[in-house]
């Protein structure tokens, strides 16, 4: 990969994912944190310290920060495994708060946009995404269009800073 190290990259996709619809749930939070503790990439890593270092980028720079994350995922050279794994963290983050914006599936298909994996080899893997997957007009200005209009739509919210305790998930839907 060129520009950021891999483990990098999926956190910052996740959180781009999580806040894609304008908020932060706490069931986000812990399935990003459980993903991250249960990969290999992520050694040495304090999950709170990076989650908010996102937060605070985020927080003042706003559309900025998701359009240097669009152009950084298609700067990058990833293999299809990386591809996937991307993919995985998107959608199980989309997932996480049991409801699907219709911004959230803008946000991954500009993610999938800037991947070269092949439909065919995404749901071979992720056969129940195929609403992800469905074609629009697509051709670059389409693509183009579609990444202006989500960056000038509604301004982006501030995010509070995440706090992260040794607790269970229940925990974190509590506070």
């Amino acid at each position: 990969m060129d520009t950021i190290s891999f483990d990098k990259l999926l956190l910052k996709s996740a959180f781009c994912c999580m806040a894609s619809d304008g908020h932060i749930d706490n069931r986000e939070i812990a399935l990003i944190k459980t993903m991250c503790e249960n990969s290999p990439l992520f050694k040495d890593f304090n999950f709170q310290a990076e989650i908010n270092s996102l937060v605070k980028k985020i927080n003042t720079r706003g559309k900025e920060f998701i359009s240097y994350y669009f152009d950084l995922l298609e700067k990058s050279t990833l293999t299809e495994k990386e591809e996937l794994t991307l993919i995985d963290f998107a959608i199980q983050t989309i997932l996480a708060d049991e409801k699907i914006e219709y911004s959230e599936i803008k946000f991954f298909k500009n993610i999938r946009y800037r991947l070269k994996v092949c439909d065919d080899n995404i749901l071979a893997v992720f056969p129940d995404i195929e609403q992800f997957l469905e074609k629009d007009i697509v051709t670059k200005s389409f693509f183009d269009k579609l990444t202006i209009q989500y960056l000038e739509g509604d301004e982006l919210p501030q995010f509070k800073l995440i706090s992260i305790q040794n607790s269970s998930t229940e925990d974190l839907d509590n506070q």
